[in-house]
């Protein structure tokens, strides 16, 4: 059904009739007091915005024709429902790993905008996009409000605020109304939705549920995914013991050395061991890291070596738009008789 949401928490959707849209962002960046709303119109028939149900952040005409995206996450989504094509610009392209789409930037349909955090509006501006989707951290890029003040309406995508991988993958819906593409979307996300819930029914029926460690040391600090996190949800699902499950924290912990070898010495698979893609490479950084029976036993796991033609890393891009296939990785990891078939996409052993 168009509009309807069940993982998503920050994004809200109402069809109004006459091709109307009225969309609702509620978490843009952590602790976003403000919800962003914006009113989808239909270019030929622009009286049907219903004005008694304002005010909007923005207007915007739709099908959208020329577009500016800024997460590399917008990609995957924008190409499953077939309007990549609409891209015209993006902050920092050498972060884009999807051929199609390096394909465009390579012959110059995509113009390189700079950064997300300083936009360059002239470039922007130039390029005469319908809209651009935003992407922030706080509500101070004043790019943005440049961009706002010519004209071109900006929306917010808040995709990377939710926290469960269900959640982040619903947000395909977000695109859709932009070009009338709803029953594609929700289609698409029917079928993300189903392989992921078989997968995690598969897990639960496994007989063992092994310990697993993540993260690594930066300077002296070590962080990991909080209890309540989106990678921590994804070990849940696979049926691991997460060592940190317990904590309450939907973002990172910070913790000492001592304290995580405290508790996950003798972890059986260390997944995610951030960037990087061998045990020579980790050993070289911190000698201390071959102190992890993980280690030793050759269980850490990464998907640091899946990178696109510039260096960009895939997971960034694709996960959150697939998270069935990050789930069937991990249990063809940690539950190897259960998917035996399997090749890994994104998690793949250590060198």
């Amino acid at each position: 059904m168009a509009g309807k949401l069940d993982y998503a928490s920050g994004l809200a959707i109402r069809p109004q009739g006459n091709g109307v849209t009225i969309m609702e962002v509620a978490s843009p960046w952590p602790d976003a007091r403000k919800v962003f709303r914006y009113a989808l119109v239909p270019k030929n028939r622009p009286e049907a915005l219903p004005r008694e149900q304002g005010p909007f952040d923005a207007v915007i005409p739709t099908p959208v024709a020329r577009l500016v995206v800024t997460s590399t996450t917008h990609i995957p989504a924008l190409e499953a429902l077939g309007v990549a094509d609409r891209v015209v610009g993006f902050p920092d392209t050498r972060y884009i790993s999807s051929p199609e789409t390096r394909a465009r930037i390579d012959n110059g349909s995509i113009t390189d905008l700079g950064s997300n955090e300083a936009l360059n509006t002239e470039r922007v501006l130039a390029l005469e996009p319908d809209l651009v989707i935003g992407f922030a951290v706080s509500n101070d890029n004043k790019a943005y409000e440049v961009i706002r003040q010519s004209g071109i309406p900006v929306v917010y995508n808040a995709d990377w605020t939710e926290e469960s991988p269900l959640g982040k993958a619903e947000w395909i819906k977000f695109f859709a109304p932009f070009f009338g593409l709803e029953k594609k979307a929700d289609s698409i996300f029917r079928r993300v939705e189903e392989d992921y819930l078989k997968a995690s029914s598969l897990a639960a029926g496994a007989s063992d549920k092994p310990t697993v460690l993540s993260g690594v040391l930066y300077k002296d600090v070590w962080y990991l995914p909080g209890g309540h996190s989106w990678a921590a949800r994804f070990l849940r699902d696979a049926h691991a013991h997460y060592l940190w499950d317990d904590t309450g924290k939907v973002g990172s912990l910070s913790l000492s050395l001592e304290s995580v070898l405290e508790r996950a010495e003798g972890a059986a698979y260390w997944i995610a061991p951030s960037q990087f893609t061998s045990y020579k490479e980790m050993e070289e950084a911190n000698r201390h890291y071959s102190r992890f029976r993980a280690f030793r036993e050759r269980q850490v796991y990464t998907f640091a070596g899946t990178r696109g033609a510039t260096g960009g890393y895939e997971y960034y891009e694709l996960a959150p738009n697939r998270p069935d296939i990050v789930l069937k990785d991990l249990i063809h990891i940690l539950h190897p008789g259960l998917l035996p078939d399997y090749e890994p996409y994104f998690f793949k052993p250590l060198q």
